[in-house]
């Protein structure tokens, strides 16, 4: 049996991607679906956006980052990741006071990345061409 590492878990969903974190104590080494971040993302913007979370708390040389992404395109699959990153942090840092100055909870929540971003695609109604786009109208 391998030997027990804390792993701390967050689970992120951005528009249709979900992903499953995991950080473990290690050097910054950042894996998407068992490739390198810079192989799987194809822009260094959605890599700088991804570890947001880990350079404002400061532990981007402390964890291993390994996510498993499904669904959506990159841009989703992206704050899906960021998401579950900011998630399992606040686990690793669940025994600090939330009111401290220096807890996650207080640093991560000013930078916004505590709340889910909920806005999904909406649906095609019957008559449109999308969702709200109606079709070109014609006089004669």
């Amino acid at each position: 049996m391998a030997k027990n590492k804390n792993v701390y878990t967050g689970t992120g969903r951005r528009k249709t991607s979900v992903a499953r974190v995991r950080l473990t104590s290690g050097t910054g080494k950042i894996t998407v679906n068992g490739k390198d971040v810079n192989e799987y993302l194809p822009f260094e913007t959605l890599v700088m956006d991804l570890t947001q979370p880990l350079d404002l708390t400061n532990t981007r040389e402390i964890f291993d980052v390994e996510a498993d992404v499904k669904g959506g395109g990159f841009s989703g699959q992206t704050g899906a990741i960021r998401l579950g990153i900011t998630r399992a942090l606040l686990d690793y840092d669940k025994t600090t006071d939330k009111d401290s100055e220096n807890s996650y909870h207080k640093i991560l929540k000013a930078a916004g990345f505590i709340t889910r971003d909920a806005r999904k695609k909406e649906r095609k109604k019957p008559g449109l061409k999308k969702a709200r786009r109606a079709p070109q109208f014609s006089k004669r």
